[in-house]
C-alpha cells in the first residue's frame, strides 16, 4: 500500500528535488513525502467540511476521524501483511464441528440465551449488478418475498415460538438509507422490533493526487460519485457512534448475530448462540467465525489460520503471489468464511473505546464514469477477529450459506430445490444430494426482469446436476431437468424449450438438435 507513496517520491528523488533531506537519504525523503500527503488530506477534508453545516457536519466529522486513521495505515503499510512463513494450521480445537455443538443439545430457558440476541443484517448494497435500481434486500427472491420479507418472517417467528424480543438491526449505507426505511413501514404490525444506522461515508481518493476526488459533501451532480461506503468492517465504528450499541447493552443485550442479507441460509442457530451464553465468565467466547468446507467454487474465499498466536483471516488479497494457488487449493485451507459471525457486544464496546480494533486494509481500485481512476480504502468485518478473546470457527453445514449474487443463484432459490417454512428455506428432502447444483445462466440472463421473461415458470431440478444456458434461451411451463443439462444458442439464433419438456444429460444446439451428453 505504501508502494503509491515509495512511488511517488521515487519521481521527486530521481528529479533531484530531494536536496533538503539530510544524507539525501530515501527512507527520510518518503518519511517527509507521507507527511505532506497526510497534511495536505486533512486540509482537504476541513474544506469539504465547511461545505456543510449542522448534524451533517458532525456526522462528517465522526466519520472523518475513522478515515483519517485508514488513510494514516495505508500509507504507512509496506509490503504484504502477512509473511507467509509464518502461517501455521489452526489448533485443533479453534474450529470445531457443527455436530459437536449440536451434540449438547438445547437447554430448558432457549429463551433467556434468545432475549441477549440481536440479530444484524449487513444492507448496504444495491441490486445494480442484477440490473435493478434501489436496494439488493428488496429484490423478491421467493414467492414475491424479498430478503428483506424473509429476515423478518425469520425473526417474527423466534419471537412468537419463544415468547422472545429478537431485534433486527439493519446496517444502511447512504446508497440504501432512504429506500430501506420507507419500506420499513410495512412491518409496523410484526413481532419484531427493528432499528437501523448508517455506515460511514468516505471520500474516494485521486489515485495520482492520494487526494479526495468529492468538492464538496453534497452528493449531487458529479460529486455523489466523490463517495462511497467503507465495505462492512466499519461495523464496529459506525455501530458504536450511532449509540445503538449502547442502548442495546442497557437492555440486557449480550451478542450480535451478523451475516450479509443476501445469504438466506444465515438464520438464528439455537446450538450456535447456547455455546456462546453458556461459556463460563472467564471463557467467554467473544468472536465465532461460521465457515465451512470449500468446493471448487470457493477458492477465493477467505480462511482461518493461525498466525503469531492468533486466530486469524486469511484473504486473497493478502497472498503473496508466489503462494496463490496453494492459498486456493482446497486440500491445503480446506474451509472458508461464510460472513456469518457472532460478536459480543461488550466487546465491541471495549475495543472501539480502546482503539484496539484491528482490520487489514483492503484497496479497492475503480474507475469513474468520467475514466478517473480511484482508489477506496475499505476494511472487511472478520478480520477484526484477531482483536477478540477466546475466538473460534465453528464448521457449519454448507446449508448456512446460500448467498445469492446472481440470477444463476436466484434460479436456485426459487426452484423446488428448497421449501420455504417461516421465513427459511430448507432442501426439500427429495433431493438425493445434499449439494445444490452447478447453474451458470449467460448474459441473456444476467439483469432480473429479463431473467424473469425467459421461464413461463420455473424448472423442475431435483435432480439436476448441471446446467449451463448460452444465448437467447427461453423455458416453457413446466420444464424438467436432470443430470447435465447445456443449452447454446448460437449467435442470430433462438431456442424455445416447449412447455413439458424432460431434458436428461442433454446438449441442445443451435440448430435445435438434442443429443445425448
Amino acid at each position: 500500500m505504501a508502494l503509491y507513496v515509495e512511488g511517488i517520491s521515487q519521481l521527486y528523488f530521481d528529479a533531484g528535488l530531494s536536496k533538503g533531506v539530510p544524507n539525501g537519504g530515501m527512507a527520510q525523503f518518503q518519511e517527509m513525502m507521507r507527511q505532506q500527503l497526510e497534511s495536505s488530506m486533512h486540509a482537504e477534508l476541513e474544506k469539504l467540511l465547511d461545505t456543510t453545516t449542522g448534524a451533517e457536519r458532525e456526522v462528517s466529522k465522526k466519520d472523518f476521524e475513522g478515515f483519517k486513521n485508514l488513510f494514516h495505515r495505508f500509507l504507512q503499510v509496506k509490503g504484504p501483511s502477512v509473511e507467509w512463513i509464518k502461517i501455521q494450521r489452526p489448533p485443533e480445537d479453534s474450529i470445531q464441528p457443527y455436530d459437536k455443538i449440536e451434540a449438547r443439545g438445547l437447554p430448558d430457558n432457549v429463551a433467556d440465551s434468545l432475549n441477549k440476541l440481536v440479530v444484524v443484517k449487513l444492507n448496504g448494497g444495491l441490486g445494480t449488478s442484477m440490473g435493478c435500481k434501489g436496494p439488493k434486500s428488496l429484490i423478491s427472491v421467493r414467492n414475491e418475498n424479498t430478503f428483506l420479507d424473509l429476515t423478518v418472517q425469520q425473526i417474527e417467528h423466534l419471537n412468537k415460538t419463544y415468547n422472545t424480543d429478537v431485534p433486527l438491526v439493519l446496517m444502511n449505507s447512504f446508497n440504501t438509507d432512504e429506500d430501506t426505511k420507507k419500506i420499513l413501514q410495512k412491518y409496523t404490525h410484526h413481532r419484531v422490533k427493528i432499528h437501523t444506522f448508517n455506515q460511514s461515508r468516505y471520500p474516494r481518493i485521486n489515485k495520482e493526487s492520494l487526494l479526495p476526488v468529492a468538492t464538496s459533501l453534497t452528493m449531487t451532480g458529479q460529486n455523489a460519485e466523490g463517495w462511497y461506503p467503507p465495505g462492512h468492517g466499519d461495523i464496529y465504528a459506525s455501530f458504536y457512534n450511532s449509540g445503538l450499541l449502547d442502548e442495546l447493552i442497557s437492555q440486557g443485550k449480550e451478542y450480535i448475530f451478523v451475516s450479509n442479507i443476501d445469504n438466506l441460509g444465515a438464520t438464528v442457530d439455537l446450538h450456535i448462540l447456547h455455546h456462546l451464553v453458556s461459556q463460563p465468565n472467564g471463557k467467554r467466547c467473544e468472536f465465532i467465525m461460521e465457515v465451512t468446507d470449500k468446493t471448487r467454487a470457493d477458492v477465493k474465499g477467505g480462511t482461518l489460520i493461525q498466525y503469531e498466536g492468533k486466530l486469524r483471516l486469511l484473504e486473497i488479497a493478502q497472498v503473496p503471489k508466489a503462494h496463490v494457488d496453494e492459498f486456493k487449493s482446497v486440500s491445503k485451507f480446506k474451509i472458508f468464511n461464510t460472513n456469518n459471525l457472532w460478536i459480543s457486544l461488550a466487546a465491541i464496546k471495549r475495543l472501539q473505546e480502546q482503539k484496539a480494533m484491528d482490520m487489514e486494509i483492503i484497496v479497492n481500485p475503480k474507475t469513474l464514469d468520467g475514466g478517473q481512476n480511484v482508489i477506496q480504502l475499505e476494511t472487511a468485518v472478520g478480520a477484526a477477529i484477531k482483536s477478540f478473546d477466546n475466538a473460534l470457527g465453528i464448521n457449519v453445514p454448507r446449508s448456512r450459506f446460500l448467498p445469492v449474487k446472481t440470477t444463476s443463484d436466484l434460479l436456485l432459490v426459487m426452484s423446488n430445490l428448497y421449501s420455504l417454512d417461516a421465513g427459511s428455506l430448507t432442501m426439500s428432502p427429495k433431493r438425493e444430494f445434499p449439494t445444490t447444483p452447478h447453474v451458470k445462466l449467460g448474459s441473456s440472463f444476467t439483469q432480473v426482469q429479463e431473467y424473469l421473461t425467459r421461464f413461463e415458470s420455473i424448472p423442475d431440478m431435483l435432480e439436476l446436476d448441471h446446467l449451463t444456458v448460452s444465448g437467447d434461451v427461453t423455458f416453457g411451463k413446466n420444464v424438467s431437468l436432470k443430470g447435465t443439462v447445456i443449452i447454446i444458442a448460437n449467435h442470430g439464433d433462438r431456442i424455445d424449450i416447449p412447455a413439458g419438456s424432460m431434458l436428461e444429460n442433454k446438449i441442445v444446439s443451435g440448430n435445435l438438435r438434442i443429443l445425448d451428453h
